[in-house]
């Protein structure tokens, strides 16, 4: 745990995934407690996990507030309601997409037919699938979270809705200092992609999003992972710059043929990735190639795109 400032605390658990950290943060309420904002993965002993932060702490976490239904982000808010007697505040559309995507009626099918729609080969299908169940393993969502929207205020932090890395994504907004969960981040890109049962076009949303941050007036913005950004919108502008690029490499795949989102995955992203990863590369390929589409760039074509 440490202290950014008199009422910020940062802790930090270690994560099994493709990025090996996630930053949660305690911000000091009004009454003297403790709001926690994003929980990590769920575990099995949450006990173990959490008892020893909660023991370093002057006060009790008097409510969590979730950014957003990924599985590090939203996966623990449900042990630690248990554990605190806390509740829960959530996006009522991200606490649904997180019902549909980790909860026990979740459909295999969905994920599949998507991918598979998008050009996965038929080889690379089961290791999606088992991804996906050992993901859910890992959410422990809390099942009916207080609804949490965009001008809300909790002590003096404005909600904010900010999509495009997750179509609910919230973040907390007070006296210059972002929470930003993983609405913006300091030497990598936000994941932005194409989900079934998602919004269509996440990278325009995504755009509008980085605008918003140049135009809130930030000085720092505590990210989900790695370090504190010192200029949030200076970063934006660099994120902002990275995307028209993909975007024009993107376009220039598409010059002398149409192709699939997992052919166009491959030129932009050619490393030998695990089925994991390059599910992510296509998921971002598709977001750039849809963005094409809106701007009269591209082409749906079939099971693919085309130039125009």
């Amino acid at each position: 745990m440490e202290e950014l400032a008199d009422d910020i605390r940062r802790i930090t658990f270690r994560l099994p995934l493709g990025i090996d950290h996630v930053h949660c943060y305690l911000l000091r309420s009004a009454t003297g407690g403790w709001t926690l904002v994003d929980t990590g993965l769920g575990t099995r002993d949450a006990d173990a996990r959490w008892r020893p932060v909660l023991e370093a702490l002057d006060a009790p976490i008097e409510r969590i507030v979730v950014t957003h239904m990924h599985p590090d982000h939203v996966g623990g808010s449900g042990d630690v309601a248990a554990l605190t007697g806390a509740p829960v505040y959530e996006s009522p559309e991200d606490h649904a997409q997180c019902v549909a995507v980790w909860g026990p009626d979740r459909d295999p099918s969905v994920i599949v037919e998507h991918w598979t729609g998008h050009g996965l080969p038929a080889d690379q299908v089961a290791a999606v699938v088992e991804d996906a169940r050992s993901l859910a393993a890992a959410v422990r969502y809390a099942p009916d979270p207080e609804p949490l929207a965009a001008g809300d205020e909790l002590d003096g932090w404005r909600v904010e809705h900010l999509p495009g890395h997750a179509d609910g994504h919230l973040v907390l907004v007070r006296q210059g200092v972002l929470i930003a969960g993983d609405t913006i981040l300091a030497g990598i890109t936000p994941a932005i992609g194409v989900y079934p049962g998602a919004r269509p076009d996440p990278l325009g949303d995504y755009l509008e999003t980085l605008d918003r941050i140049e135009r809130l007036d930030l000085r720092l913005a505590h990210t989900g992972h790695g370090p504190t950004i010192e200029d949030p919108a200076a970063r934006a502008r660099e994120i902002r710059s990275h995307h028209v690029e993909r975007l024009a490499a993107t376009e220039g795949t598409l010059e002398d043929a149409p192709k699939s989102a997992y052919d166009v995955s491959l030129a932009l992203f050619p490393a030998d990735l695990s089925p994991v990863l390059r599910r992510f590369a296509l998921a971002e390929s598709l977001a750039h190639l849809e963005r094409l589409v809106r701007e009269g760039r591209a082409t749906p074509d079939g099971l693919g795109y085309r130039a125009g």
